[in-house]
């Protein structure tokens, strides 16, 4: 294979691709249906052209027929005078006219098919151009659609390489640990709020309590003390009550009472 051969392949390649990449969708469907009218339009004029040369052979053969009659006619007349000769010179006139009739009736029958060939492929290309016109609309709107999901596509994938939109993820990430740090430290106010009344609340249960432990304890002391004479025997040893033991055992629940 030739260098220049290769070259040639090689640049024809390039501009193939070149020409590929630059067609648009819309616009190559809306010049190829111009195209369609314009070969329509050319078609319509060359039916047109046809019939009118049709129409003009057929006047042709019209007045070349009437023509081969009148110089019949004529012949018989110079032949009716006499005249064989004016006679011969008329049938003369009368052949050729009448040769030049069948001519044209056989150029009429052969432009009449044509003609009829034609007015055939106008019918085909004017349906074809009505349905290419249907579907250019239907491939228009397919091919926006298209390029439109593309940018969409397009659009997404940059938003979500970008910096901004990292950025913005960040300050969201950022704004739910604030909210967050918030919540705490309202649960946890809340908790201390609470356990602050609660330590009141259970501070005024123990002084109770604590009062009515005295109080039986007091009572207790006495009632060891001073036992009741009906209930004592003569010879029963009085038991010593240890205070000492009591004031330990009150002293243990104060303990108690201020850990907790």
């Amino acid at each position: 294979m030739g260098f220049f051969d290769r070259l040639s392949r090689l640049l024809r390649s390039n501009l193939n691709d070149l020409v590929s990449k630059a067609e648009d969708p819309v616009k190559i469907l809306d010049q190829s249906v111009a195209d369609m009218q314009d070969d329509l339009i050319k078609l319509r004029q060359a039916v047109a052209m046809a019939l009118a040369s049709h129409k003009r052979l057929q006047n042709q053969s019209s007045q070349a027929e009437n023509q081969s009659k009148h110089w019949y006619t004529r012949a018989e007349l110079a032949l009716k005078k006499g005249n064989e000769e004016l006679a011969r010179e008329a049938l003369n006139r009368k052949k050729t006219f009448q040769e030049s009739f069948t001519s044209l009736n056989q150029q009429i029958q052969s432009q009449a098919g044509q003609i009829e060939k034609l007015k055939k492929s106008l019918l085909v290309l004017e349906g074809k151009i009505a349905e290419a016109r249907t579907k250019k609309d239907m491939l228009k709107a397919r091919a926006q659609a298209a390029k439109a999901q593309k940018q969409i596509q397009s659009a997404v994938g940059d938003i979500g390489t970008s910096s901004a939109m990292a950025a913005f993820d960040r300050m969201e990430d950022k704004v739910e640990a604030l909210e967050a740090a918030g919540d705490a430290s309202a649960e946890l106010a809340g908790a201390d709020l609470e356990s602050k009344f609660a330590a009141l609340e259970g501070g005024d249960d123990l002084d109770e309590e604590l009062e009515s432990l005295r109080i039986k304890l007091k009572s207790g002391i006495e009632s060891v003390a001073l036992p009741e004479a009906s209930t004592s025997q003569p010879n029963e040893e009085i038991k010593e009550v240890k205070i000492q033991e009591v004031d330990n055992e009150l002293e243990e629940l104060r303990r108690l009472i201020d850990k907790s």
